[in-house]
């Protein structure tokens, strides 16, 4: 990454999968982003995590992730907040862990049941960790019933957990597009984050356009695709949620067949400077 550096001074660095995995940082990721500050550049990390960027700061700092490696983070949690304010007074199916409540913070929403809310937020399964997208089969096919819009949290459909990948709020999004039910998509690979990301650097880094920013990301249907859609050139980390081991050249080729649009600068095994 080290000449990328003073190519693209802004990187916008998605977080789980290429910062850490979960259980711990990666040490050589976290030296690059420190390295790349060092040098005049800024770092965004762009995640879908459905939590604010004051509690993804937390959790990130209990991992050895600190302000030293970065200067900004932007959360699909910020963008769910902002498109749940028109539910601001009405009932909510909350469906998720009671840990990503936060996102709804200083907004008067009701928590309801699924024949009486008027909207579904989607922060992903309740129980991450034994659940699969199959335990809400009946509960998605009785909201798409009644026709209610969901807002999902983060698009993300698996992340790495250590050793083990886990399902997550974008797979029970699918799921309900698939019975015909309305999905508002908070984080990447849609425009909002984007937008939010670019508006928040301009306030520090007046003038830096689409050319100067380089994303990086491990997913292909959300860090590769969303820089594509956005135009951005972009760095694909091989070693995220995909196998172990895989040759990123070879993932590189079979992301290319599905997102013929992608600009991928570099294809890595891990995020490291040199």
């Amino acid at each position: 990454m080290k000449d990328l550096s003073a190519r693209y001074p802004v990187w916008f660095c998605d977080i789980w999968g290429v910062v850490h995995n979960g259980v711990e940082h990666f040490p050589p990721a976290v030296e690059a982003l420190q390295r790349h500050r060092a040098q005049g550049g800024f770092v965004v990390l762009l995640t879908n995590a459905p939590r604010s960027a004051a509690k993804v700061a937390g959790h990130l700092a209990h991992l050895g992730v600190t302000g030293d490696h970065y200067d900004l983070i932007v959360t699909s949690g910020d963008v769910t907040h902002e498109l749940m304010r028109p539910y601001d007074g009405h009932r909510i199916y909350y469906l998720g862990p009671e840990r990503d409540l936060g996102v709804l913070d200083d907004l008067r929403i009701e928590k309801s049941s699924p024949d009486k809310a008027e909207v579904v937020l989607c922060v992903g399964l309740v129980h991450d960790d034994t659940e699969t997208p199959d335990d809400y089969a009946e509960l998605l096919a009785t909201l798409a019933a009644r026709r209610l819009p969901m807002v999902c949290a983060n698009p993300d459909k698996v992340v790495r957990r250590g050793s083990r990948l886990i399902y997550c709020a974008g797979a029970l999004a699918e799921r309900y597009a698939a019975l015909g039910g309305e999905v508002t998509m908070a984080g990447k690979p849609y425009r909002p984050i984007y937008d939010l990301a670019l508006a928040r650097v301009a306030e520090r880094r007046p003038g830096i356009g689409k050319a100067s920013i380089l994303a990086i990301g491990d997913g292909p249907e959300t860090d590769i695709k969303g820089a594509a859609d956005y135009g951005l050139d972009v760095v694909l980390i091989a070693g995220g949620i995909s196998e172990e081991g895989i040759d990123p050249a070879h993932l590189e080729a079979e992301i290319r067949q599905i997102v013929p649009r992608a600009r991928i600068m570099r294809s890595l095994p891990h995020l490291a400077w040199s």
